[in-house]
């Protein structure tokens, strides 16, 4: 039984409707251990039956047997198997891809196989000797001659160890002694056991063989034994083939970006700006939020609720509680006190660490050596104020009072304001009774320290205030209350309980003023302003997306008959594909890598300039920031590659090999 046989093999092309018929009823039988030429001129079929016979043209009426197996032209899988497993090219113009070296275009037709990454060195090192370029393994191939090229194909060709080598015009670019070094090897590999075709127009070339087919017109017009067939050897060598690592594509895809690193470089460049803008205004936003959060926190506990009195009964927001609070404790102060059943009620609230009762007065006197200043909000202190608002001095104690740095200058003067710590100064202000009856409260209070910012104003304790009005027959009761929750997160959770207690004729009674929702507000804006900022960084994201394409289509149409010769060895469509999306993703990620470079030395700079002034790094790039870089730069550029690959796949790979 013939190893390869061909049965009533048809082929045609097409011109519009017309039909020219390439092959007319093609009949063959070969045996391994044969050199057979196939001899014949230009456009007499003898490519197009090679290329059937090898498993790359698949539009053709007829049966290939290969060890009395059909071969099913019509399976893409099966014939992408056939030459991984069966086939090695050697051609006319070498084929060689450009961007490896000697060593690694033996290799490339190796990954295929199942032997180790050690075993697939020392056989191409072995063939590499063999074809007697042991000496040139790190070249690239532009820097061989042509007889040196063929070589590199016939170690290549023989890698994977298939039993048939197909020889496309092996010494058409040759020179004499070339030419008989080539056949010298050819005819040394029949010796081996294998089956070598060889296509030639060279009735010189064809007499070193065992065989001569003669084609003419697409049909065979001549068969003729030269020598015997070669004895297949007894204990053959068997390579095992797999399909191809996703590993070894990403080599090749690594190797061929690095050859062109320069160019790929403007392509890298122009994505890390893109990714390195929206990092710089996601890092500025979140400085700027931390600052924010910073200043507000270093003078109010956010941890902190204050309550005051809803007087509508209705739902009011926090700005409508503060804008109503002023003029209401004016006109009727009476009518903002929180009983004591109430305050229970708010002890008894999960998440509620202590809850501190207050009184807060809305228009007082300061009198000192003969200077009076008027304020608008004086109130008993609690855990909402900090002790960091508090620039010089200490927090009150009993018999203690806290001014505001502007009381202080206008009570002395704006060069010795902070000597006012430790005066004792005069308060005045008027209170009601029981009865809502107006009642002057006066006392002298030493102060304890003075304070900065607008969420701290004047402040006495507690104990000192209840102390007070109790002299002046004045009412006691708390006007707000100060509530501590356990943790931040519990805050919003505690001050929406804390709106919707409800009196006994449903309606709400209580309202909750948070630093938290403040500082929520003003992050919110932040937020929007850096997200719209890194949005329009972004743009230049799509502009690099854009690169990546055309610089892929350029790649693909490059890299053409790389794709042909790859197809050729045996690589699946989808190894095409990751050959060129994983070349891609490298350049998204060497992108988001210099970009991360970038944005960390600009950081630097601009934290040391601003620092002095505002003693805080208003950049702030968080891990967060550094994985969606990196993230969205691997997917924009496998976004990016998806069509090119998926065209470079699609290529027919005869069409591929004849490209120039």
């Amino acid at each position: 039984m013939a190893f390869l046989e061909l049965k009533n093999i048809y082929k045609s092309y097409y011109l519009d409707k017309e039909e020219f018929p390439v092959l007319k009823g093609i009949n063959l039988q070969f045996d391994r251990g044969e050199f057979v030429s196939i001899l014949g001129e230009s456009g007499g079929g003898k490519s197009t039956l090679m290329n059937i016979i090898g498993g790359l043209d698949r539009n053709f009426e007829g049966e290939v047997l290969v060890n009395g197996k059909i071969l099913d032209h019509k399976k893409e899988k099966q014939l992408d198997s056939y030459r991984r497993a069966t086939v090695g090219y050697i051609y006319q113009s070498y084929n060689l891809i450009s961007h490896l070296t000697v060593l690694d275009n033996v290799l490339v037709a190796l990954d295929m196989t199942t032997l180790t990454k050690e075993e697939r060195r020392k056989r191409a090192l072995e063939l590499l000797d063999k074809v007697g370029l042991s000496e040139q393994v790190k070249k690239h191939p532009n820097h061989l001659s042509g007889g040196q090229k063929q070589r590199v194909a016939i170690a290549r060709a023989l890698a994977s160890d298939p039993q048939i080598i197909i020889a496309d015009e092996p010494t058409g670019a040759l020179d004499a002694q070339n030419t008989k070094e080539v056949l010298a090897l050819l005819d040394e590999i029949a010796r081996d056991g294998k089956l070598v075709i060889a296509v030639t127009h060279s009735q010189e070339v064809a007499d070193n063989g065992t065989r001569i087919v003669h084609l003419a017109d697409g049909k065979i017009d001549g068969d003729e034994r030269l020598r015997p067939v070669y004895p297949i050897p007894e204990d053959p060598t068997e390579i095992t083939p797999r399909v191809l690592p996703a590993m070894a594509s990403y080599r090749t895809a690594f190797k061929h970006l690095t050859y062109n690193f320069w160019r790929n470089s403007l392509i890298m460049l122009g994505t890390a700006i893109g990714i390195f803008a929206v990092l710089l205004f996601s890092g500025l936003g979140n400085g700027i939020n931390g600052y924010i959060q910073n200043q507000i926190n270093s003078l109010a506990n956010p941890q902190a609720i204050t309550v005051f009195k809803n007087t509508t009964g209705k739902k009011m927001t926090q700005e409508q509680i503060q804008s109503s609070l002023g003029q209401t404790m004016a006109a009727n102060p009476q009518s903002m006190t929180i009983s004591d059943h109430n305050i229970d009620r708010l002890r008894k609230l999960d998440n509620v660490s202590s809850v501190q009762p207050g009184i807060m007065v809305s228009a007082f006197q300061l009198d000192y050596n003969g200077k009076k200043q008027s304020g608008t909000s004086l109130s008993t202190w609690s855990k909402a104020i900090t002790s960091n608002s508090i620039k010089q001095g200490h927090k009150p104690k009993n018999g203690e009072i806290v001014l505001t740095k502007q009381q202080a200058i206008q009570l002395s003067s704006a060069k010795n304001y902070k000597q006012m710590v430790g005066k004792t100064i005069h308060l005045s202000f008027t209170w009601i009774d029981g009865n809502n009856n107006p009642v002057p409260v006066s006392g002298n209070f030493k102060v304890a320290g003075i304070t900065e910012g607008a969420s701290a104003g004047t402040s006495i304790t507690y104990s000192t205030m209840r102390a007070l009005l109790q002299k002046a027959n004045a009412a006691t009761a708390a006007n707000f209350v100060t509530v501590n929750v356990t943790n931040l997160d519990n805050v919003q959770g505690v001050a929406n309980k804390i709106d919707n207690l409800r009196g006994s004729n449903n309606k709400r009674i209580l309202g909750a003023i948070t630093v938290g929702s403040i500082l929520k507000t003003v992050n919110t804006y932040v937020s929007l302003a850096s997200t719209v900022l890194a949005s329009i960084a972004g743009i230049s994201l799509l502009v690099s997306a854009l690169m990546i394409i055309v610089t892929m289509y350029m790649s693909v149409s490059e890299r053409t008959k790389e794709i042909g010769i790859l197809r050729a060895l045996g690589e699946r469509k989808k190894d095409i594909r990751r050959l060129f999306t994983s070349e891609s993703v490298f350049i998204g990620l060497f992108s988001a890598i210099l970009a991360l470079l970038i944005v960390a030395v600009v950081t630097v700079i601009i934290n040391h300039a601003l620092y002095g002034l505002i003693k805080y790094n208003i950049v702030q790039i968080t891990v967060g920031n550094v994985i969606f870089a990196i993230v969205i730069a691997i997917v924009i550029s496998f976004i990016a590659a998806l069509l090119p690959a998926r065209r470079a796949a699609n290529l027919n790979p005869i069409d591929a090999l004849a490209a120039d």
